[in-house]
């Protein structure tokens, strides 16, 4: 596991997921709350993996250049930061249109049914 991740199991987790993982989140949030397209999500995503990775190898003396640890984490970056912005921007459309939307879920809004109203 610590070839493919380019770096050990608790410093994928602490580092990757809760740090990194917390910074893709309020990227996702803020992203959705000024009705930026998703699509770039991908390239805020791709900077925070290059972050990442210089983190673990400055800190924790990981591999700098690792293409399988620089995927896999801006997976989970990515993933983190859909995520948040499908959230954010069900909450907002919801919030924004309470009298067209209501929430269906997590991550979606359905139209208001008409005796719903």
């Amino acid at each position: 596991m610590e070839q493919l991740l380019g770096v050990s199991l608790p410093v994928f987790i602490g580092l990757t997921v809760v740090l990194m993982g917390g910074a893709a989140f309020m990227t996702g949030q803020g992203m959705a709350s000024k009705w930026r397209p998703m699509r770039t999500a991908f390239l805020y995503t791709a900077l925070l993996g290059l972050g990442d990775r210089f983190l673990i190898y400055a800190l924790f003396g990981g591999q700098l250049i690792s293409v399988t640890g620089y995927v896999i984490h801006t997976a989970v970056l990515t993933l983190i930061c859909l995520a948040a912005y499908r959230m954010t921007q069900a909450r907002k459309m919801v919030k924004q249109y309470p009298w067209l939307y209501e929430r269906a879920g997590l991550f979606g809004w359905r139209e208001r049914s008409p005796a719903a109203g």
